[in-house]
């Protein structure tokens, strides 16, 4: 139970932006944003996709993560910027008007692009929130982000689906492979511990390349339409890390325990404000 001493602890700054970040993290908002866009509900667009589709989003998110991981975190090492948001929501939007109309055949090509896209503006939000992204620690949380970007339903932690659960459920695998990529380096590829990581990441993030796929394979799209489905993928990743790297940012300034205390404070709030209306 919290008390008045509690909030007084935290900054007004900060504890805004704990609001914000738990709106964000708790309600991701990609599903909408999509059926806006398109003009139907995102059920109805992944109902069309076609069959042994689940099969090829599968391969692709793997394939992209694992991408992201070999060249991203590479080419940031060392660096002191890393683009602006608007800078990586542009490329990607260029990476899908190349895929936009071709649709599941162009999604493990494109895929990959972009999710190494989105990752190098994950971590320049990292680094802006205070974190080294030269450690391992902080590169695979970065990779983290695309595990928190989904809802399964709205089950909340119920489902192991809300932000304290997801990362807790990733937190032995992101433990395991930080430190094997301190002794090793990120090069030693296949590793179990990092395949496993992946995969844990990839099972998650596919759900949200389902929405994306669903979104581009519908037709006459072209290759606006690509664009726009992309820009706005990479907005829901780039909104999810700013939401993650303040709650770590948070952690590190006020201790762990305190921060997921309002955390749930605020969750409880928004979600009985809800229940109320």
């Amino acid at each position: 139970m919290t008390t008045m001493d509690d909030d007084r602890r935290m900054q007004v700054e900060d504890l805004n932006a704990l609001h914000w970040a738990v709106g964000a993290l708790e309600h991701p908002s990609l599903a909408s944003r999509l059926g806006n866009l398109v003009g139907k509900p995102i059920e109805l667009m992944r109902q069309a996709l076609p069959p042994g589709a689940s099969e090829v989003i599968a391969r692709a998110a793997t394939k992209g993560l694992n991408a992201a991981m070999t060249i991203a975190l590479r080419t940031m090492s060392g660096q002191t910027r890393g683009g602006s948001p608007l800078l990586h929501r542009s490329l990607a939007a260029v990476s899908g008007a190349v895929g936009g109309g071709l649709g599941l055949a162009a999604l493990a090509l494109e895929l990959p692009v972009s999710t190494v896209i989105m990752l190098r503006s994950i971590m320049t939000i990292a680094r802006e929130q205070g974190e080294d992204i030269d450690n391992p620690e902080t590169a695979l949380a970065s990779l983290q982000v695309f595990a928190l970007g989904t809802r399964v339903g709205e089950g909340g932690d119920a489902l192991g689906n809300g932000y304290f659960a997801v990362r807790g459920a990733l937190a032995k695998s992101l433990t395991e492979a930080a430190r094997f990529m301190a002794e090793r380096g990120i090069v030693a590829e296949g590793a179990p511990v990092l395949v496993r990581f992946i995969a844990q990441v990839a099972s998650r993030f596919g759900m949200v390349v389902t929405q994306k796929a669903a979104a581009q394979t519908l037709p006459l799209i072209g290759a606006v339409g690509g664009a726009a489905v992309n820009y706005a993928f990479t907005t829901h990743f780039q909104d999810i890390a700013q939401a993650h790297f303040t709650v770590r940012r948070l952690e590190r300034r006020y201790g762990s325990a305190f921060v997921r205390t309002q955390y749930e404070r605020i969750r409880e709030g928004i979600a009985g404000r809800k229940f109320a209306a």
